[in-house]
């Protein structure tokens, strides 16, 4: 049977932060992710996720100055040590939360730059985040992100993150799958999670186009469910989507679609 974990960073937004922890498992959720817990104390985090009986699913590596318009760290040359400082901080927190999984955004090209030396920089951070999160019995994850929502963004599409992780010698790596950014950029849902199911580590979802919940847009929700659990996977699914109003009125998708 699939389990969801919510994603605070689009669920139940018209709450404070650490509101919604208790928000979630009020609706029935029993795992929580979002985007990063940095701005917060890990021990407050970890007194929510106890007191509403959560698992942390996933959060991200620090991904920069994101008011700033960055996107992560990983792929921009010069700023080597600034990502492995913020990988030790990102182990700190896994451990003080119990989360098994941490997610690695590749970043921005940047501007004027040579994509041959973000690869090469991409590379060697991943491989150092890979190596570092595994001594901690951490996963790490990377996703791609489709080029419309976030343009000039490094990893865009499945293979492209796997061509990366061919070349790094880790058996500590695999894709976070985001179902919504992988329709605007690839399609072929079925077959690639089949194709790449042993390479996948990580499941997001939200329906396209309009980003919004399950059921509302041109994805086959009923089908992609049964032959996600077909495949067997057992991971928490994120739901990283935006209510199209108010998180607890479009809960419904969950039981009319999972049947």
């Amino acid at each position: 049977m699939l389990k969801f974990a919510a994603n605070l960073t689009f669920l139940f937004t018209e709450l404070p932060f650490m509101d919604r922890f208790e928000a979630a498992a009020n609706a029935g959720f029993r795992a929580v992710e979002y985007m990063a817990p940095y701005p917060y104390a890990a021990v407050d985090i970890k007194a929510a996720l106890q007191a509403n009986d959560l698992t942390q699913a996933l959060f991200n590596l620090p991904a920069g100055d994101w008011d700033n318009g960055e996107r992560g760290l990983a792929c921009v040359p010069g700023r080597e040590a600034e990502f492995k400082v913020g990988v030790a901080k990102a182990i700190t927190y896994a451990e003080a939360l119990g989360c098994r999984k941490i997610n690695c955004l590749s970043g921005k090209l940047p501007a004027g730059g040579s994509r041959e030396q973000a690869q090469a920089t991409l590379i060697s951070n991943l491989g150092y985040a890979a190596a570092e999160l595994k001594k901690a019995g951490v996963l790490c994850v990377m996703e791609p992100i489709n080029s419309f929502d976030m343009p000039g963004y490094f990893i865009n599409r499945t293979m492209e993150a796997l061509a990366i992780f061919d070349q790094i010698d880790s058996d500590n790596l695999k894709v976070q799958y985001d179902i919504y950014h992988a329709q605007r950029m690839e399609g072929e849902l079925g077959n690639t999670l089949k194709n790449y199911f042993a390479r996948i580590g990580h499941i997001q979802l939200a329906d396209s186009p309009g980003r919004n919940e399950p059921g509302t847009g041109e994805i086959n929700y009923p089908w992609l469910f049964k032959h996600i659990d077909a495949l067997g996977y057992d991971g928490w699914i994120g739901c990283e989507y935006k209510p199209r109003t108010t998180t607890v009125d479009g809960l419904g998708w969950m039981s009319a679609l999972t049947k």
